[in-house]
């Protein structure tokens, strides 16, 4: 049996196979314990490696490529999901609290380091290592909506000077620890950097919008766009002498306005976060000897001081942030517990101090010990202060503004309907009509003809000839429904492009498509999707339809508010033009998690109200607030007694190297009885 372990082992195949069947159930499994996903990888990598069963060793090559790319990645993504926008509308604040948050931990963990005995290069780097932080507590604040909160902005702009910063010291440290210290050899690092810094981020930038603009929209293309940025911007940064993770962390911020929220980064993120990022936690927990920490005083009194720091540090930067802002106790606590999880950055310094020799392995230990207690702690913290924070701000108070869609004011308001299913066809058109009789407008019924090489082909003119028979019966359903139909007939190579493209050359106000359930499968989210590219390219608001009965049998609708931007304010008009034409009811349904403070429960519900009323009298509209902490559950729990469900459809994003790959409406359309609409907002 030990021979044929041993024979395995020598197989690259078995590396690989056995780190699949590791990341693929253990995250789940400690998720449903309600512990990160990452610990259990972490844990995995302790019983798989050399200081348990032996299976996985570190110095494999295998091991290392897979390792290092998922460290590349982890940076990339940290880059790459950096809100650019918010951190714009509060530059200076986020830069004050961004110094203060990452000089004051600096500070302390370098003393502590020092006390311990550790020379100048491993001390500041230790302390460099508690300055940075990971959003890891970021989805708690969202699913509360605050994100507009000014504490909240300010701190996650502040993330980039945090993780720039520890980036800045870990190249500073790594040059000490090389011996190559000098005042000379320091500055030629700085404006090396400094220079290399500006060439990635405008090089790559022009270079992303010049590819992307010429690239078709083809997915693949851009994908690969992107691992190619990762992997130079990593070489050019060996070349200068600093390591390769500032070089990926800077080629995220360079192409992040580029990507933005497309369909290509949830398939960048999703590669990232389902394969490369997981392996590179595994490597990891194969460096921790967890026997050799608790025998070690010196890394367990080591551990506690480096925790406390960190707790007393990022307190006291938040707190002065608080003065200096005068924002309120709630803000405070928010502030803190966001800036407490070490994940990311920390975890990929430490294994890079590591290997330089800067690091021991008890360090690492501690380390290791101090990401696994902040990154349940941030959490908890968050979690009981967000329930308090103050959100209501100018933003919000005019997000109930205006209805710009469904406004009855529009002139030759028309939906267009892309059709290519004649089992599908009635029900879409049936709602579609619904839609634009309340604005007393058109439906637009549209087929694409798949282009062929020759425009007078037999094939080409079978696809037309199918094409207009499908168009005809869009228009005979149109009459009996009582509607105008100008029914459109395009030639095109891609099917989205068409759609989009005519949407807008006919000035369509909304495209209503059908719900392909393979939408949300694996294969689906990787390789791209027809409404991935729609929703991208549209100028328009896209509504995708399941239909489990007839439009006109909608009596009751639910729709769950998440926060109160614009968008959920035009996916309300959608089902007031629903609710108009069927004379149904609507319930606005937000759900709080936790216990709620008095105060947020009463400015929700102030809010649920306002927005009711806004609703025309010939529509009832009540709103309800429940508490839940499980948002998916607590809709389908609802549904069942309503006929229809609108929802939006969002991006999945990661936070802090997050591993979680939840997707509420994908859980909707996955169990949900009644008829489903998912409404997407063009992307900005």
């Amino acid at each position: 049996m030990i021979a044929i372990i041993e024979h395995l082992k020598a197989e690259p195949i078995f590396t690989f196979a056995l780190l699949l069947a590791i990341i693929l159930p253990v995250p789940i499994l400690f998720e449903k314990l309600r512990l990160p996903g990452l610990v259990g990888l972490l844990a995995a990598g302790i019983v798989f490696g050399p200081h348990g069963l032996t299976l996985l060793d570190p110095a494999d090559p295998i091991m290392e490529l897979l390792s290092d790319i998922g460290l590349l990645y982890l940076m990339f993504v940290a880059g790459l999901d950096i809100d650019m926008e918010q951190f714009q509308k509060m530059k200076y604040r986020a830069a004050g609290f961004g110094s203060l948050t990452f000089f004051i931990p600096l500070l302390v963990g370098t003393g502590l380091a020092r006390l311990m005995g550790f020379p100048w290069a491993g001390a500041v780097l230790i302390g460099s290592l508690i300055a940075s932080h990971s959003l890891l507590a970021y989805p708690m604040v969202s699913q509360a909506g605050a994100t507009r909160n000014g504490a909240v902005v300010t701190t996650l702009g502040a993330t980039i000077f945090t993780d720039i910063g520890a980036l800045i010291v870990l190249a500073i440290c790594i040059s000490l620890g090389a011996g190559d210290f000098s005042l000379i050899s320091i500055v030629g690092l700085l404006i090396g950097l400094l220079l290399y810094a500006i060439a990635i981020l405008y090089g790559f930038d022009q270079l992303g919008r010049l590819f992307f603009k010429f690239s078709d929209d083809n997915q693949g293309n851009q994908f690969l766009f992107a691992l190619l940025v990762i992997f130079v911007a990593a070489i050019g940064a060996e070349v200068i002498g600093v390591e390769k993770i500032v070089g990926a962390f800077l080629a995220g911020l360079a192409v992040n306005e580029v990507v933005g929220n497309s369909p290509v980064k949830e398939k960048i993120v999703f590669v990232g976060t389902v394969l490369f990022i997981p392996i590179f936690f595994v490597d990891i927990g194969l460096l921790i000897d967890v026997a050799a920490f608790f025998t070690n005083p010196q890394s367990i009194i080591f551990a506690v001081l480096l925790i406390g720091g960190l707790l007393v540090g990022k307190f006291l930067a938040a707190w002065i942030a608080q003065w200096l802002y005068q924002y309120d106790r709630a803000e405070l606590f928010t502030m803190w517990g966001m800036t407490l999880p070490q994940v990311a950055t920390t975890l990929a310094a430490a294994l890079v101090g590591n290997r330089a020799g800067l690091i021991s392995e008890p360090v690492l230990n501690s380390v290791v010990v101090m990401m696994l207690v902040t990154a349940i702690a941030g959490p908890l913290i968050v979690k009981r202060a967000v329930r308090d924070l103050p959100t209501l701000d100018d933003d919000l108070e005019a997000d109930l503004s205006v209805p710009v869609i469904f406004d009855g004011r529009a002139a030759d308001f028309s939906v267009l309907v892309p059709i290519s299913n004649p089992q599908t066809e009635q029900s879409l058109l049936g709602l579609a009509a619904t839609i634009a009789q309340a604005q007393a407008g058109c439906i637009k019924p549209l087929a694409i003809a798949p282009a062929q090489a020759k425009m007078d082909s037999p094939r080409m003119r079978q696809v037309i000839t199918e094409r207009e028979a499908l168009l005809q019966g869009a228009t005979d359903i149109g009459e009996q429904l009582n509607i105008q139909v100008e029914p459109l007939l395009r030639i095109d190579r891609h099917v989205a492009t068409g759609i989009s493209h005519t949407a807008r050359e006919h000035h369509a106000n909304l495209i209503v498509m059908g719900l392909n359930e393979r939408h949300f499968n694996l294969p689906t989210r990787l390789f791209g999707d027809l409404i991935d590219k729609v929703l991208w390219a549209s100028h328009c608001p896209v509504a995708i339809v399941r239909m489990t009965a007839a439009p006109q049998s909608i009596q009751s609708i639910l729709i769950p508010i998440k926060d109160f931007s614009a968008s959920e304010v035009h996916k309300v008009e959608l089902s007031m033009a629903i609710a108009r034409a069927n004379q149904a009811d609507i319930t606005l349904l937000h759900i709080l998690p936790g216990r709620p403070a008095a105060q947020r429960l009463r400015w929700v519900s102030d809010k649920l109200a306002r927005l009711a009323a806004e609703a025309p009298q010939d529509v009832m509209i009540t709103p309800k607030v429940i508490k839940h902490d499980q948002v998916a559950k607590a809709i389908m729990a609802e549904a069942r007694h309503f006929d229809l469900v609108v929802t939006r459809t969002r991006r999945r994003r990661t936070h802090g190297g997050g591993l979680e790959i939840g997707d509420i409406p994908s859980l909707l359309v996955q169990q949900l009885k009644c008829s489903l609409i998912l409404f997407g907002e063009p992307q900005s």
